[in-house]
């Protein structure tokens, strides 16, 4: 008689650990509470700025306290989790995230809103990065490209949808919180997001873990600083001394910031970005094309909060249901684009461009002819075509970008990429922001918006041109 010996199944202690469904749900419920918070203000800065008798200058601040944070901090999450580990991080920065949320929504005062929005942009910053990262290093194959176009649907609808649910929340006042509820709203939901983290989401860190940068560290963030700080309080503080120096500033510190990586670099040692990084041509030209995109994506999404409220005198819930319909062709386009990307490649991109400047130019003709009578029907076919054509652009580009990248570096390439769309958007609120509110006082309401919309157009063009650069097939 012959004993049968059964051998167990050992896997690989090299293979990647598994991402499943429900791990891949979480990090994108993560990844959705700081681009809702980056938006979900901009309907309700009227309510703050009355109940906190904040000036127009400190309510700036509110938005631009927390993108700043966030902004600059987002490479240096992403060094972090492959240092010490991006489940950790994760849970972390989430964990954090939901305390600074409390501590918004519970804020006596203006300045104490805006230390908690800082601190809630850098809870942002640990968290974020981990997302992209451990997408990268626990999927392989078409799960991961599957994952990586559920991440950009899930940012660009995060964007639109954040607006819609600030505008509902403010209105329905719930027990009285008025728009304190608007950050009370993400504690249940990074309660429930832990709970899933700590079953779902698997630890995953570089095998040759890199030290910080900490001169490259400072260097960026002074760079990001000196350009976004004036760009975003400038003009609601009068454009002062420190704003021109700040900016006269910005060049030295990213040519020093870019120095010292590259020196770096030739000594053998680890810089904060490594150059070989953006020596990858589907990460460089990416990187790009998603500056123009996000900020005019973002600069609309702030002049049409303010047009339809100051300007169309629509309630918040009117205002952001105004956006419903981009909302929803986004997410159903979304779903489209992975089938597309794999028939025709990159040039999804460009015809999503395409697709996209016919709805800002149906926006920009709609508002010139029908102002001030905007409302959800008036917009409906604009911000329908203009959502379809944006979800087949920044779920593909945000793919594209980290497609070459090795796993080992995930986090710090998915920080470099996430900093420089944080980075677009502050800069898209403070441009197209900046020229519709300069016009208004002389050129009226209608014609502000029209102009604005048509800058963003010129914006668009651009990003369809320089889409004919991406690499025909990805990875």
């Amino acid at each position: 008689m012959t004993e049968t010996v059964t051998t167990p199944i050992v896997r690989s202690p090299s293979a990647p650990p598994a991402l499943g469904s429900l791990g891949l749900f979480t990090v994108l419920l993560a990844a959705a509470l700081p681009l809702v918070d980056f938006f979900i203000v901009n309907v309700a800065l009227p309510t703050i700025g009355t109940d906190l008798a904040a000036g127009e200058a400190l309510l700036e601040l509110v938005v631009a306290g927390y993108g700043l944070a966030y902004a600059v901090l987002l490479v240096l999450g992403g060094r972090l989790g492959d240092l010490f580990g991006r489940r950790r991080l994760f849970l972390g920065g989430m964990a954090a995230f939901g305390l600074t949320s409390l501590a918004c929504g519970l804020a006596p005062d203006a300045w104490s809103l805006v230390a908690a929005r800082v601190a809630q942009g850098a809870s942002a910053a640990a968290m974020l990065p981990q997302v992209l990262a451990t997408i990268q290093a626990s999927t392989t194959g078409a799960r991961r490209a599957k994952a990586m176009s559920l991440y950009g649907a899930t940012a660009g609808l995060s964007m639109v949808a954040g607006q819609i649910l600030g505008g509902v929340l403010v209105a329905a006042d719930i027990a009285g919180t008025g728009w304190r509820s608007v950050f009370l709203v993400n504690v249940p939901v990074v309660l429930v997001g832990l709970l899933l983290a700590t079953r779902t989401v698997p630890e995953t860190r570089s095998q040759h873990p890199e030290p910080v940068d900490g001169a490259g560290t400072v260097l960026l963030a002074v760079s990001l600083l000196t350009l976004l700080a004036p760009l975003t309080e400038g003009r609601a503080a009068g454009w002062p001394l420190w704003t021109w120096l700040s900016l006269a500033a910005f060049p030295c510190a990213a040519w020093a910031f870019a120095a010292v990586e590259r020196r770096a670099d030739r000594l053998g040692r680890t810089p904060l970005v490594p150059p070989s990084l953006l020596a990858l041509p589907s990460l460089r030209r990416g990187l790009v094309l998603l500056v123009p995109f996000s900020i005019g994506f973002s600069g609309f999404m702030f002049v049409i909060a303010v047009a339809l409220q100051s300007g169309a005198r629509l309630g918040p819930v009117q205002a952001g249901l105004a956006l419903a319909p981009m909302a929803v062709a986004f997410f159903l386009a979304s779903l489209a684009g992975p089938r597309l990307v794999a028939r025709h490649g990159s040039r999804v991109v460009t015809a999503g461009a395409l697709v996209q400047g016919v709805g800002v130019a149906l926006l920009a003709l709609t508002a010139w002819r029908d102002w001030p009578h905007l409302g959800f029907v008036e917009l409906l076919p604009g911000a329908a075509i203009a959502g379809a054509g944006q979800a087949l652009q920044l779920p593909v580009v945000m793919r594209l970008v980290l497609s070459e990248v090795p796993a080992a570096r995930a986090g710090v390439g998915g920080g470099v990429m996430v900093t420089t769309q944080q980075s677009a958007l502050a800069l898209g609120v403070a441009t197209l922001g900046t020229l519709f509110l300069s016009l208004v006082p002389h050129q009226g309401m209608r014609d502000a918006l029209v102009i604005t919309l048509l800058a963003q157009l010129a914006g668009v063009v651009l990003t369809g041109l320089l889409s004919l650069r991406l690499p025909r097939t990805m990875g």
